[in-house]
């Protein structure tokens, strides 16, 4: 891991303990869930067409799981998404895309635990 990866781990934990607890999931819940984003399979589908599919494949698979940085997430969410979301949940959107670049890798790898998204998602 090199010192940029290190620092950027460090600000992603800092960020995700300084937001309430049940807040994260209220996060997630609406970026993975929320019919207006299509739900999980949608999300997936755009962070592959953004370039990510190394990393959502990685998320999916039952190996380690690949980062992604809060900016790319922000771009491939939409400014006007994470604005949205921070306002609703009162969070800095610099924080707010830290903390899903910080959980929602798990998140992905969570919902599919056989190595494949499940068929509702």
């Amino acid at each position: 891991m090199g010192i940029l990866d290190m620092l950027t781990s460090v600000m992603a934990a800092r960020a995700a303990s300084e937001l309430d607890s049940a807040v994260i999931p209220a996060v997630l819940s609406e970026v993975l869930g929320s019919d207006n984003q299509g739900g999980l399979s949608a999300i997936v589908a755009r962070l592959e067409q953004a370039g990510l599919g190394e990393q959502v494949k990685s998320w999916i698979g039952t190996g380690q799981n690949l980062p992604v940085s809060a900016q790319q997430l922000q771009q491939v969410l939409g400014n006007d998404v994470v604005r949205q979301l921070a306002t609703r949940f009162g969070i800095p959107m610099d924080q707010l895309s830290t903390v899903l670049a910080q959980v929602l890798p798990g998140a992905v790898d969570r919902a599919s635990p056989e190595g494949a998204l499940p068929e509702s998602a």
